[in-house]
């Protein structure tokens, strides 16, 4: 009886053991992504016409282009342009998501009309046309993609804000408070931040991916980086002409390494949201 007894407590530290060496171990392999791609971000650009065309090989694991250039270090050097893209404007994006959340939660009526109109209308376009649209007006370039996708991705991030503040303003802990006799202020950093905090830092995390493959996006479409700058949206964008020739691995590859970064930012979200949510953080 007493090992049946302890059975559920062993699993349930196992689980949330695992839950932390993964979100852990995606968190490193961004890092050495980002890293990589940094050290080896001058030699993506440098070109041998004697090596152009390779096949993937020891040599060259991804293979050369048509101008010779490795194929691995212009990928690395590209996926750590799109992560560096995509946490600037998650970030600010982040920002503007809690700072509106919380002014419709606690604005009053009015200011909560306006707030979710907006988000209701920043939803209902998609987000593609208004990044081109701004992009484009802005110049395009590193700040016109990390400005369009920083003002475009916010409303869902910013629902989740405000509908955690309107829970917690409701909470017994904090009528309690009140009735206490604290402060506004003293509320709102004592009770309301460690309640909003973790959803936030999660929402965070997730905001990741999609700035990573909408900045992909509009620069394989031709509105985001420059075509000189090494980028995965250039890198696929270039390789399309060359598909045909039988030079499969300018897209294959690169589209491969796009997809585990994304994957891994995943992992670390959904990781950390099981590991911050009272709901599964003992499962």
């Amino acid at each position: 009886m007493e090992e049946v007894l302890h059975t559920p407590v062993q699993r349930s530290r196992g689980n949330r053991a695992t839950t932390l060496v993964a979100c852990i171990a995606a968190a490193c392999a961004l890092a050495i992504v980002v890293a990589s791609g940094l050290v080896l971000y001058s030699q993506a650009t440098v070109t041998d016409f004697t090596a152009k065309n390779l096949a993937p090989s020891l040599a060259h694991p991804f293979g050369t282009d048509w101008m010779g250039r490795d194929m691995l270090s212009r990928t690395l050097a590209g996926l750590s342009t799109s992560v560096l893209v995509g946490l600037l404007a998650a970030t600010v994006s982040s920002v503007i998501a809690l700072v509106l959340g919380c002014a419709a939660a606690l604005g009053g009526k009015r200011v909560d009309a306006v707030i979710s109109w907006l988000i209701d209308l920043m939803m209902g376009v998609p987000h593609i046309v208004l990044l081109v649209l701004i992009s484009y007006a802005i110049g395009k370039g590193f700040w016109g993609v990390t400005i369009g996708v920083a003002v475009t991705h916010w409303p869902s991030l910013a629902r989740v804000v405000r509908a955690e503040v309107l829970q917690c303003r409701e909470s017994k802990f904090v009528e309690i408070a009140r009735k206490l006799g604290q402060s506004p202020a003293r509320i709102a950093l004592h009770h309301m931040v460690p309640y909003v905090l973790p959803q936030f830092v999660v929402g965070l995390i997730l905001l990741f991916p999609h700035a990573i493959l909408h900045e992909a996006a509009i620069t394989f479409l031709g509105f985001g980086l420059p075509p000189e700058q090494p980028a995965i949206g250039v890198i696929l964008s270039e390789s399309m002409s060359y598909l045909s020739t039988g030079a499969w691995w300018l897209a294959v590859f690169p589209g491969l390494a796009l997809m585990a970064t994304v994957l891994l930012f995943d992992v670390a979200g959904q990781s950390l949201r099981k590991l911050v949510d009272p709901h599964t953080a003992q499962k």
